[in-house]
This record gives C-alpha cells, structure tokens and sequence, in this order.
C-alpha cells in the first residue's frame, strides 16, 4: 500500500481546471484567492493511497478534486469503520484544522484521484480575514453534524435497502458535495466498502432503488432522479 509520504512528494501546483473544481474558491476577495491558490497543492492519489492517518498532525485543510475516497476508522478489535465516502467537490477535516489537532480516522483513496490541499497556517490566515471563507467554513460544519448524525442512524438500520439509499443520499449531498451534481461516478463495489454491504446486497438494493424509480444505473455511474425519496420517502414507504 502507499502512504500519505509519497503522496506528499507527488504534490504539485493546481491546474486551471483544477481550481475550477474548487468550490470556495470563487467567495474570496481577488487578493484572498491569489494567496490561495498561491498555497493550494495538488496529489494525484493512486488506489490505497492515505491522504489522512489516524495520530498524525494535521498540516493541510483537503478536498477532492477528481476520484473518491473514504473516512474510516479501526476499532479496538482492529476492525475498520467507514464513516463516509467523499466524492468530488468534497472538502474535510475543518474541525481538525480549527483546533490543529491529530487525524482521528484515516482518510484513504478508493481509487485513482486528485486530491487538493491548503496549508493549514493559510487556512487560519483565511478564517482570520475572510467572511466568504468564514461562511464556506461554518456551512460545512453544520452540514457534517447533520451528515454524521445521519450515518449514526445508517449503522442501526438492518434493512440494506435503506442502508443504501441513505448512504447515497449522504453523498448526492449539493452543499457538502458540489462537484458530484446528478451523477455519482462510484462502482457497486466502491459503494459496498462505504455501506459496509456485500457487492451482490448492494446490486440488489440499487435494483430495487431503480424500480422505484428514485435513482437510475449507468454506465460507470448512478443517477439521483429523486433526492427526497433517497432521503425520506423510501423509509416511509419500507415501514
């Protein structure tokens, strides 16, 4: 397996594109974004790459440009958890960097992405200077109580039907998520190490989704056509 060292030393400056894919970005002053993008790095991560490492300082605020990966943590049986995916557009660990703490979980890339960082002292020089900044900050707090808040109630389901509809509810999320829009670039198998479901269990929820005509697979793909549904009919309907 790689590690978040080689990831390091295959850091580079962003793209034009790439900065494009950067939501909070375009909030900031003329002058605040040239900082930014001064100090922002990208990673091209490959499968099984750690971007995060449970016990390590945190030394870059992240978020995925292209590809998807997964926070999870072990147990003291040294079983691993998965708390979320993060697709593209996703930005984490802002309360990590608020108190400059170490990684409680591991943050790993499901398969070949890009992930961009901002170096932790610029993102406390942004809070410190920025009200756009400042408001991106706090809607991702607020958002990611509600998200975790969601998963603990993920873990209590025995229905996987329902399992995987919240679990993709959670990552067709437009505030947390921006750059996934109506199509979620995600594998059978990628979403079974996120919902913790055999592939097989996982195909057959995402059949009975579609039959209900809340998302439809694609090639490469699945199509939200009924967030509502994914967030709360479908339960309604299950009960």
């Amino acid at each position: 397996m790689n590690t978040d060292h080689s990831l390091h030393q295959r850091r580079r400056p962003p793209t034009a594109q790439e900065l494009d894919n950067i939501p909070w970005l375009r909030l900031l002053t003329s002058a605040e974004r040239a900082r930014a993008v001064a100090d922002l790095r990208v990673g091209d991560a490959l499968a099984g790459d750690l971007v995060c490492r449970i016990g390590r300082p945190v030394t870059y605020w992240f978020g995925v440009v292209e590809g998807l990966l997964k926070m999870s943590s072990d147990n003291i049986d040294g079983q691993s958890m998965t708390f979320t995916g993060v697709p593209p557009g996703g930005w984490f660990g802002e309360g990590t960097a608020l108190k400059r703490e170490s990684y409680r979980y591991n943050i790993q890339a499901l398969r070949k992405s890009v992930v961009a960082g901002l170096p932790i002292d610029t993102f406390h020089q942004l809070l410190d200077r920025s009200i756009g900044f400042n408001r991106f900050v706090m809607n991702q707090l607020n958002e990611r109580l509600g998200q975790f808040i969601a998963a603990r109630e993920i873990d209590r389901m025995n229905n996987p039907d329902l399992r995987v509809a919240r679990s993709l509810a959670a990552l067709f999320n437009p505030v947390l998520y921006p750059g996934v829009g109506d199509v979620l670039r995600i594998t059978q198998q990628e979403l079974a190490y996120l919902v913790g479901l055999s592939r097989q269990r996982v195909n057959e929820a995402l059949c009975s989704l579609q039959a209900k005509e809340m998302i439809r697979v694609e090639y490469g793909g699945l199509r939200v056509l009924d967030p509502d549904a994914l967030r709360s009919s479908v339960f309604d309907k299950a009960k």
